[in-house]
């Protein structure tokens, strides 16, 4: 088991953590969630023993083991593949080389021979001699070739070092397996791998995830950091989003009716304190309203944007039409209709080949062959996957910005847009230029409900998205009345969005599928 006891820890002025208590027990996986910022790493590094904490402590078991997802991707250039997998149980390693060592002495000894038979033995207790085996069925399960594991770390690419340093951290089944953003340049058919692992796992598991599909699927319990405390849920990601929203509510509520409450009772004691006949009721009511709490509720420092589309001009039977669209390089032959309330998530390996597409679509680029028919009473909005045109070399602040692509151009109507993505009081002066991946997407979200399409296209939408924007964007599509094209790595997104699936064979540029299924449907199909 490993527990948490009394640990605060606080960088220069900043509170994160103040006298944090848990228990993270055997068969359990504990998903870690706050806001940018909150923390959420820093704390797994406390776990790790990386940080030491100003107070408290941070305890295992005696001979429990631990492991941690490394972030240096480069940390291991020097080793080999498989025995980097191996590194991630380094007793074993120690074991293995010290064992080997002397079994290469030109003058093995009496002693050595003494010493050789004692690491033998541990070794075979810590399974060693299926070590390599072992090593070798993780790297497969992730898609690391056998031709490379025995190649040089240095000389595989940064996706496949990710995957490498993840099979290094599931090795010898730890005791305590400490993951930040395992899902990270993992597919789809990897990431249901993972999942399928952690479910099997019996030990104990600490996540950080921005996947929301991901926690939703492994974790049995969340642990949220906000306001320099950890407080833990049972249940996975949605049940504590769920559980938290209703919570804030009711306290609201509680404090709403605690405050008219305590106004009536202070009016009632202001008018007939010195009223002898009144006299006993009023001293009553000063007793209740000593008695009465009002609690001090601290809304969440996670903070959600309100993402609402809205279409002003109703949708006609003609939405739109692609026949043998092509375009060398990327497609060909390509065609299908869109009907009413259709939400289509469009694939492809090929990132480009959908990015391509939606520019013709959108009249940004032109196909070499076939047609694209919009219906009369469509208007659509687009968002690309790269924004950069929308803000380089804009001197605008974002009330301007945003006036661009408005009909009604008050400063007040614009800034109540801009408050919905977060962008509240000088927070709306700043200049587009400056923004962060995170901030431009928020912008490019406002002038999309600004606009009120009937038909909307979005390319990779989370990108630079934190799980509160996320999570709110994920709720604003999911109730649009319209139609949509939606790409998106975001699994829960595509999933709860998306009613039906198109997928474009990268190597051919052809349509490969086409079906009304949720995007679960479609993964389970693909793994048959």
């Amino acid at each position: 088991m490993l527990q948490v006891t009394g640990v605060s820890l606080q960088f220069g002025s900043k509170k994160l953590f103040e006298d944090v208590n848990l228990k993270f027990t055997k068969g359990n996986c504990y998903g870690i969630i706050g806001a940018n910022g909150a923390g959420k790493s820093t704390f797994l590094k406390v776990l790790s023993g990386e940080i030491e904490p100003q107070k408290g402590y941070v305890s295992l078991d005696k001979n429990e083991r631990m492991s941690v997802l490394q972030q240096n991707q480069n940390k291991y250039d020097s080793e080999t593949v498989l025995r980097t997998v191996m590194l991630g149980f380094k007793r074993l390693v120690d074991v293995m080389d010290e064992k080997d060592a002397l079994y290469a002495k030109a003058d093995f000894s009496e002693e050595d021979g003494i010493r050789a038979g004692e690491l033998e033995g541990e070794f075979a207790e810590l399974g060693g001699y299926d070590a390599e085996y072992q090593a070798g069925q993780l790297l497969n399960a992730l898609e690391i070739p056998e031709e490379v594991h025995y190649s040089l770390m240095a000389d595989l690419d940064a996706k496949q070092k990710v995957r490498v340093l993840l099979a290094q951290a599931l090795f010898g089944n730890p005791d305590v397996l400490l993951l930040d953003e395992p899902t990270n340049n993992l597919d789809i058919k990897t990431v249901r791998w993972l999942e399928n692992y952690l479910m099997d796992f019996e030990n104990t598991i600490i996540i950080v995830s921005h996947n929301r599909h991901f926690l939703n699927k492994v974790c049995t319990n969340i642990c949220d950091v906000d306001f320099g405390k950890i407080d833990m849920y049972v249940g996975n990601y949605d049940f504590w989003y769920q559980t938290s929203q209703l919570l804030a509510r009711q306290q609201k509520e509680q404090n709403k009716k605690a405050e008219q409450r305590a106004k009536e009772l202070q009016e009632f004691i202001a008018r007939f304190a010195a009223n002898a006949s009144k006299s006993r009721q009023a001293t009553s009511r000063k007793k209740e309203l000593e008695k009465l709490t009002i609690s001090d509720f601290k809304p969440s420092l996670r903070k959600y944007p309100f993402i609402d589309f809205k279409f002003e001009r109703e949708i006609g039977n003609d939405i739109l039409i692609v026949d043998n669209l092509t375009k060398e390089g990327y497609f060909r032959n390509l065609s299908f209709s869109v009907q009413k309330n259709e939400k289509i998530g469009i694939l492809c390996d090929k990132s480009t080949t959908i990015t391509m597409l939606y520019d013709i679509l959108t009249g940004k680029e032109q196909p070499d062959g076939g047609t694209v028919q919009w219906g009369k009473t469509i208007t659509q909005s687009y968002f690309p996957q790269n924004n950069n045109e929308y803000f380089e070399n804009c001197d605008l602040n974002l009330v301007e910005w945003l006036s661009q692509f408005s009909k009604d151009h008050y400063e007040e109507y614009l800034r109540g847009w801009l408050g919905r993505m977060l962008f509240s009081g000088d927070e709306a002066l700043k200049k587009a230029k400056v923004l962060s991946g995170g901030e431009k997407v928020r912008c490019m979200l406002a002038k999309m409900m600004l606009e009120g399409s009937n038909f909307l296209i979005f390319d990779e939408p989370t990108n630079h998205l934190d799980l509160e924007s996320i999570t709110a964007l994920n709720n604003g599509l999911s109730a649009y009345k319209g139609c949509m094209l939606l790409t998106s790595h975001d699994q829960e997104l595509m999933n709860t969005v998306c009613n039906r699936i198109i997928e474009i064979d990268a190597a051919t540029g052809e349509k490969k599928y086409d079906r009304c299924v949720t995007y679960d449907d479609y993964v389970d199909e693909m793994a048959q």
